[in-house]
């Protein structure tokens, strides 16, 4: 996926865990290792707004843009895109 999520980045830096990123946020523990380990499809502003808020930064240092690898591009054409709008 070309959305990369940098959560753990920020977490390493606020020397904080997991479990309490996730209290603070209100979300719950396995959603955030959903999010923070590039699984999510989606993430609501409210969220995002949250986590920023709680690790004190800026959307742009919990996510950054990939360009998909060849690989990717080969497998997309072989499952016919499925996963791409």
């Amino acid at each position: 996926m070309p959305i990369a999520v940098d959560i753990d980045v920020m977490l390493a830096r606020r020397k904080m865990s997991v479990g309490e990123l996730a209290e603070r946020v209100g979300i719950t523990p396995a959603n955030l290792a959903v999010l923070k380990n590039g699984r999510a499809k989606a993430v609501r502003f409210t969220t995002l707004a949250a986590l920023c808020e709680v690790l004190e930064c800026q959307p742009g240092d919990l996510l950054r843009w990939e360009p998909d690898s060849p690989d990717e591009d080969a497998q997309a054409s072989v499952t016919g895109g499925a996963d791409r709008p």
